[in-house]
């Protein structure tokens, strides 16, 4: 690992941050790719507690990596003090102890090749800032720990949990409880004492602001059953309050103590209804007592806490929902008229969030964020509203592209919902469908998304289908994916295409000018699309995409257990399989893996392009170098590589020209 020192060398360079809002003429032009392909130049904006100083990371040039930069909220134009870590890379997140303490992590590549199915090739280390010492800077030397809480009422002290044994069989249930050894570390002597250590039957366990243990999540491998344990205010007993056997599809999630009632929590479940709820559940007579607030729409989200985790850190603000955006249900009235003072202050306010709060409560971090804005960062201090920076500040909000929110009707009748990010200007448009990963996860577009507004941006409409198996639709619509069998490459695959219809339908989009492009289950979607009999798509995108499904089942199904047994195995192992359909491929297709792939490994496209040839089928194909499978490690140089790729094999090999002048800004380019 190297050493982290406090950096000098950026003094002098102009930076675009606070207190300047640049602007430019609105244009139809297209951005050039290497405006997508940067990452984020600012993230993880970090109050003290005092409210004195605020901490970023920053990244200062195309393709370089972060650093952090500490900024004094009263004087915005000094110099801030930064800090390099290279060659380690810092991640984004700031976790402020004490007024001049704040720990961050880092990461380092440490070999070359992945070493098996979910083994990176990176490692983590803890990293302390102090401000108060004449070195600053300094590696934990202990374990990799995760920080649960500040103890707000206990000066330099901080919860932390360290993840420890996992028995063999239990690493990929959806009921595992993953152990960990809860500690309450002092940051100022380097020093740690051990509260709880986890084990199977109290896995995971939860605290007050005080570091008093309150509730915990266990599993019985006797019964195979999930179990839920409180412990009485002023005692060291654990109580059970519930159990949930492994095979059911529902879910219990113990919260927080129910503030209004004694030995009530708050808890996230079904109880016997599709749709998730929050109810105030009984612990002492372990019984559900009242719902809180459900709907019959959409799962309700997880709670929020209030705005100052330093003064009011036990206490919940309300619930989120989502389905076309987001949206807060508030319990605290006084929270809400904070939020509504901040909506009608922060330009093009849509998704407000007090990301940090000074104890006193009057300095403020917010952040904004929408479809049309990639990040906004401000400072609200003594009544002044400062404008810190953008996450991509050069992506201007009369540039970027509007997203709807519609529902459609699938051939079987069932309602489908979705997102189309719609270009400027007038259709019917080029369309491009992007299904999401997982299969079986939670998607909102109501923040900004970095590959549907870059295709936009150059004149593709794009389609997000939510269909069935997408979670947060309740229980019976992401059963439907697979309880009476597997629909992955089914009715799955026919929800996306009547997507694209029902747009056609419409008028909005031109029926021969569509394509597919997804990354992971999407672009398995995508391979799916280029071998179906109707055809409907011009060609396709698949990226990192599950070729063979039996070949990834194998990597883990003796790992599996419970609910997400039945999940995984009946789906994957009657899915549509992409390998065994090379000889129905009718359309031209790119195919994009990293080299690097820890969830699914270039195997799969070794043995897909091995088929595609002894099938004699064309194709292309793209491999990012010492790419993995997720967001975080596809750098300016992937990013951009990909980005040229896409473009010039939707425009050259698909024929999906947006317009002439489209094509002439992407040409720039590259």
């Amino acid at each position: 690992m190297a050493n982290l020192k406090v950096s000098t060398m950026y003094r002098g360079m102009k930076l675009l941050i606070l207190g300047t809002l640049v602007i430019s003429e609105v244009s139809a032009a297209p951005y050039p790719l290497d405006y997508w392909a940067r990452r984020a130049a600012v993230t993880g904006v970090s109050l003290s507690p005092d409210g004195s100083q605020f901490a970023l990371t920053r990244i200062m040039e195309r393709g370089g990596n972060p650093i952090i930069e500490v900024y004094d909220s009263d004087n915005l134009e000094k110099e801030p003090l930064r800090i390099d870590s290279s060659p380690m890379e810092i991640l984004p997140g700031i976790d402020w102890i004490a007024d001049d303490v704040f720990l961050f992590n880092a990461r380092q590549r440490v070999r070359d090749q992945i070493e098996g199915f979910n083994q990176g090739v990176y490692k983590y280390q803890n990293v302390k800032y102090d401000g108060s010492k004449s070195n600053p800077i300094g590696r934990i030397r202990q374990d990799y720990f995760r920080v649960e809480s500040v103890l707000p009422d206990k000066p330099n002290k901080i919860l932390i949990s360290i993840q420890e044994g996992i028995p063999d069989g239990l690493q990929a249930s959806s009921t595992t409880i993953r152990p960990r050894s809860y500690w309450e570390y002092d940051v100022k002597k380097n020093r740690r004492k051990l509260l709880v250590r986890g084990k199977i039957a109290l896995g995971n366990v939860q605290f007050d602001k005080n570091g008093n243990a309150t509730h915990a999540f266990g599993f019985d491998i006797r019964t195979d059953e999930s179990t839920y344990f409180w412990r009485p205010e002023g005692t060291k007993d654990w109580l059970e309050m519930y159990r949930l056997h492994e095979d059911s599809f529902e879910s219990f999630y113990p919260v927080s103590p129910d503030p209004m009632v004694d030995n009530h929590f708050l808890v996230l479940a079904h109880n016997g209804y599709d749709k998730l709820g929050l109810w105030s559940f009984d612990a002492e007579n372990k019984k559900f007592s009242e719902v809180l607030y459900r709907r019959n729409d959409v799962d309700t989200g997880f709670p929020f806490s209030h705005s100052n985790n330093l003064s009011n850190a036990d206490d919940i603000a309300g619930v989120t929902w989502c389905k076309d955006k987001c949206h807060r249900e508030f319990f605290d009235t006084a929270e809400a008229a904070l939020y509504r003072q901040l909506e009608g202050i922060i330009p093009h306010a849509d998704q407000v969030r007090i990301s940090g709060r000074s104890k006193d409560g009057n300095t403020l971090i917010v952040a904004n964020s929408s479809p049309r804005d990639p990040g906004t960062y401000y400072l609200i201090r003594n009544g002044k509203v400062s404008k810190i920076s953008g996450r991509k500040p050069y992506l201007e909000h009369e540039q970027l592209a509007d997203v709807e929110y519609i529902t459609y009707a699938a051939r079987d009748g069932r309602q489908i919902s979705g997102y189309v990010t719609v270009p400027k200007g007038e259709g019917p448009f080029p369309l491009v469908v992007m299904p999401h990963g997982g299969p079986y996860v939670s998607e909102t577009v109501d923040r900004f998304d970095e590959w549907p507004q870059m295709l936009a941006n150059n004149g593709y409409m794009v389609l997000q289908p939510q269909y069935r198996g997408s979670q947060k639709y309740g229980l019976e619509f992401y059963k439907s994916a697979f309880i009476e069998g597997s629909e992955a490459g089914r009715a799955m695959q026919d929800d996306k295409d009547d997507g694209a219809l029902y747009l056609v339908k419409q008028g909005r989009v031109d029926p021969d000018r569509i394509a597919m492009f997804g990354w992971s289950y999407g672009g398995y979607a995508a391979l799916i699309a280029a071998s179906r009999e109707d055809q409907i798509y011009q060609c396709v995108i698949a990226g990192a995409a599950v070729t063979d499904p039996d070949m990834q089942m194998d990597y883990y199904r003796y790992r599996i257990r419970g609910s997400a047994k039945i999940e995984q195995l009946t789906t994957w192992d009657d899915a549509v399989s992409p390998i065994k359909e090379v000889d129905k491929i009718n359309v031209p297709m790119l195919i994009v893996h990293g080299d690097n792939d820890q969830r699914v490994p270039p195997e799969h496209l070794d043995k897909y392009i091995d088929a595609l040839d002894r099938a004699g089928v064309d194709y292309k194909k793209l491999v990012l170098e010492n790419a993995d499978h997720f967001s975080n490690t596809l750098f300016y140089h992937h990013k951009i590589t990909l980005y040229e790729n896409m473009l010039a094999f939707l425009g050259n090999d698909c024929g999906l020209q947006a317009n002439s002048s489209t094509l002439a800004s992407a040409e720039d380019a590259r």
